[in-house]
């Protein structure tokens, strides 16, 4: 299996030579190779004792928001405004929920400090982004967060600290995005939880194929507001 060394250059290998998923270690997480990563299908995914490492899964987790699933459950949660909404309100905050909110199975996080700084970066220069779930009392009860790139949105991580906040921002980023005409969200990974929603595992070539026709749209950049 070829895992690339990349170096100070702004350059990746091909994302059809990552056999396991993983292509790349080390270069560095700076908003001009990120906005390249994500441009080719590529994303960074490491822990804190490590390297950074660059992927490219086959299959990959991928949503078209059209076929959004909604259960009736969180149909009526949306529908009871138990949650205020917002999108790029707090975009840091909403990282830094998502990295230190325990998981089930995991041990620490990925979102290391460096990952924060270097997404919040990307977050003023106007191509990340969060939308915000808000409780009564008016603390972030969850959140979702990702980077945009023509009429593409690729999800990053997600986190609740009530229950149905994520699950409610998520939907909601998702009709937003549709709105917009999106061409779909990647979800990266499978999970169970993504798959009840409507994702999808794709083969790789046609992810990277529908990646090249959504970069073909412009990218809506600054900040993001629900319509």
């Amino acid at each position: 299996m070829p895992v690339f060394l990349l170096d100070e250059r702004l350059v990746f290998p091909p994302p059809q030579l990552a056999e396991d998923g993983l292509l790349a270690v080390g270069g560095d997480l700076s908003p001009e190779r990120l906005e390249l990563a994500y441009s080719q299908g590529i994303f960074p995914w490491y822990s804190e004792d490590e390297p950074i490492l660059w992927h490219s899964p086959d299959p990959r987790m991928v949503l078209v928001p059209e076929k959004l699933r909604v259960s009736r459950r969180l149909q009526r949660t949306l529908r009871s405004g138990r949650f205020a909404l917002s999108m790029d309100t707090a975009f840091r905050r909403v990282v830094e929920a998502c990295a230190s909110v325990p998981r089930p199975g995991q041990r620490g996080t990925w979102i290391t400090a460096q990952m924060i700084d270097a997404y919040t970066e990307l977050h003023r220069r106007g191509i990340a982004h969060s939308i915000e779930a808000w409780s009564d009392d008016g603390e972030l009860a969850g959140g979702v967060y990702g980077v945009s790139l023509g009429a593409a949105f690729f999800g990053e991580s997600m986190f609740s600290h009530v229950t149905d906040a994520s699950k409610v921002a998520f939907v909601r980023l998702t009709q937003q995005i549709h709105a917009w005409r999106f061409a779909f969200l990647d979800c990266q990974i499978y999970t169970e939880h993504l798959e009840r929603f409507g994702a999808e595992n794709w083969p790789r070539e046609r992810f990277l194929a529908a990646l090249r026709e959504a970069l073909g749209k412009p990218t809506r950049r600054g900040r993001w507001r629900l319509s």
